[in-house]
């Protein structure tokens, strides 16, 4: 494969993996207007952030078999058109209620996008690259955190939210032609695979039962959902807690960014010593210590506005040294059916990251203790799994140079 060609590969599977941080970030700064034009308050705006991945994770379920079925292009630009409608008909929504179930929608769309670029990756490129492809790809995804919260305070200063949501629905547009365009057809369509519900619940059974795959997915999700926890409560934190404007908000957001991007590029760097294994192997208890401390720095009340950033910023350094390595780990046993084994990844772990940002949005407390505590669990959790299942499966691993499984529909 030439440069050129690479290059262009990753920049589109990048911006469908973008698409949807960049529908939950960009309209982040906007929740204080959304509130007040919806008569709500912020912490039933960030309702509408759940809902979001919620149909996130109930959206991969759908696509995985799809993709699997009738190739990746025809059901990816199927969802793309459908995440434009729902993006214009959030712009004009004038109640908290159809805002959130409209986000819903939107979900089912962009998911399409999301489960699409996992299953390319494994299409396209040896399985022994994946881990750096992923990181590649983090470095595209990148340009959500640190660019849609700033675009989003500007134009919910100006122009208003709704335009927020104008621009989602463009970048889609733009995003379709890409697709059309520059990504080949990259996998064969399977006319055998029945989409009736007893022989995709069998072949998702299936894949849920190789031990590479649900113990690098529950680890996964579990860390990953640390990151749900801080996009759906940092704007309590920084914008009601500590008292910043939308506009602040939106560059504190951005500058916290750079630790999670920035660590999935040294994460690339460190692959050409290290194995994906070894390296979760540290990125994960570190997490965990960061969370921890975190939560007590927050309970004792000695963290204040930096100690708070520098506690975030460590902790999304550790997840972008976890998140890449965990995902080729999750689907380096699968090649035929990889839309089927991404789209399961996808789904637990967008539920359990709803999960979690719903719980960071029930505590009562105008403080950043709910936060902190949300993502010291989940940290801890996820690396208790870890060593759980990887103690109880020993020698069942392929790492991401075995041979791939197929798991039979």
């Amino acid at each position: 494969m030439g440069r050129k060609r690479y290059i262009s590969l990753i920049l589109v599977l990048g911006t469908l993996t973008a698409l949807g941080p960049f529908s939950i970030d960009m309209y982040l700064p906007g929740f204080p207007a959304i509130a007040k034009d919806l008569d709500t308050d912020v912490a039933g705006v960030a309702l509408s952030l759940s809902s979001f991945f919620i149909g996130l994770a109930a959206g991969q379920l759908l696509y995985g078999p799809l993709l699997d079925k009738f190739g990746r292009r025809k059901p990816l630009l199927f969802g793309l058109s459908f995440y434009i409608i729902a993006s214009i008909g959030c712009a004009m929504a004038t109640s908290l209620n159809a805002l959130i179930i409209l986000r819903i929608i939107q979900a089912l769309g962009s998911c399409a996008a999301a489960v699409a670029s996992m299953a390319m990756v494994r299409d396209l490129f040896p399985v022994k690259d994946n881990a750096k492809v992923f990181a590649l790809l983090m470095l595209v995804v990148g340009a959500s955190p640190m660019v849609a919260p700033a675009i989003g305070g500007y134009v919910t200063a100006g122009p208003g939210w709704q335009w927020v949501f104008v621009i989602l629905a463009c970048m889609a547009v733009v995003i379709m032609l890409g697709v059309v365009f520059v990504l080949p057809n990259s996998y064969k369509p399977d006319p055998n695979l029945s989409l009736k519900p007893k022989p995709i619940i069998t072949g998702f059974m299936n894949v849920l039962k190789v031990p590479q795959f649900y113990t690098y997915t529950l680890t996964g999700a579990f860390a990953f959902s640390g990151l749900f926890a801080y996009v759906a409560g940092s704007p309590l934190v920084f914008m009601e807690v500590f008292g910043v404007n939308d506009k602040v908000y939106g560059w504190i957001f951005a500058g916290l960014s750079v630790g999670f991007i920035g660590s999935s590029q040294v994460n690339t760097l460190l692959l050409r010593r290290f194995t994906s294994e070894q390296i979760v192997k540290v990125s994960l208890p570190a997490q965990a210590i960061v969370g921890i401390l975190f939560l007590t720095g927050s309970v004792l009340g000695v963290l204040g506005f930096w100690g708070t950033i520098v506690m975030i910023f460590l902790f999304l350094s550790c997840l972008g040294m976890t998140n890449p390595n965990a995902a080729a780990l999750t689907l380096a046993p699968f090649s035929k059916n990889a839309g089927t084994a991404s789209s399961l990844f996808g789904a637990l772990q967008l539920g359990i990251g709803a999960l979690i940002s719903t719980s960071v949005s029930l505590f009562d407390s105008l403080s950043a203790v709910p936060l902190a505590a949300v993502m010291c669990i989940t940290a801890v959790i996820a690396y208790l799994v870890f060593l759980i299942s990887t103690r109880i499966n020993r020698g069942k691993f392929t790492g991401v140079t075995g041979d791939s499984v197929v798991a039979g529909h």
